[in-house]
C-alpha cells in the first residue's frame, strides 16, 4: 500500500503503512488537519509529512524550543502545539 495515502477521514485506510506514531498531545492537536496557517506569512501551508519530507529541512532545535525553518515546519509546530509548556517541561528533564 502506498505511504502517501491520506488519513482515514480523507479517504485513506488504517493499514499499518498509512499510520504514523505520534504522542497523544500532537495527535489530538493535529486531528484531521492536513494544512494550517503559517504564523509568519499568515498563509495556508501543508503540515509536515514524515514519510515524504526530511525533518532537518523543516525543523531545528533552539535550546528546548523546536523552530520551523520553513512554512511547513512553522505551521506544523503551531498546529501540533509542539512547544507547549508540557513539551518544554519534558524536554528540560
Amino acid at each position: 500500500m502506498s505511504s502517501t495515502l491520506p488519513q482515514k477521514i480523507h479517504g485513506g485506510t488504517d493499514v499499518f503503512d498509512n499510520l504514523a506514531l505520534a504522542c497523544i498531545d500532537c495527535n489530538l492537536h493535529k486531528g484531521p488537519n492536513l494544512t494550517g496557517i503559517d504564523p509568519r506569512t499568515k498563509r495556508l501551508a501543508k503540515l509536515f509529512h514524515p514519510r515524504l519530507q526530511r525533518w532537518d529541512e523543516h525543523f531545528e532545535w533552539r535550546g528546548l524550543y523546536l523552530a520551523g525553518k520553513t512554512a511547513i515546519g512553522r505551521t506544523t509546530i503551531r498546529v501540533l502545539n509542539m512547544n507547549s509548556e508540557d513539551h518544554l517541561t519534558l524536554r528540560s528533564s
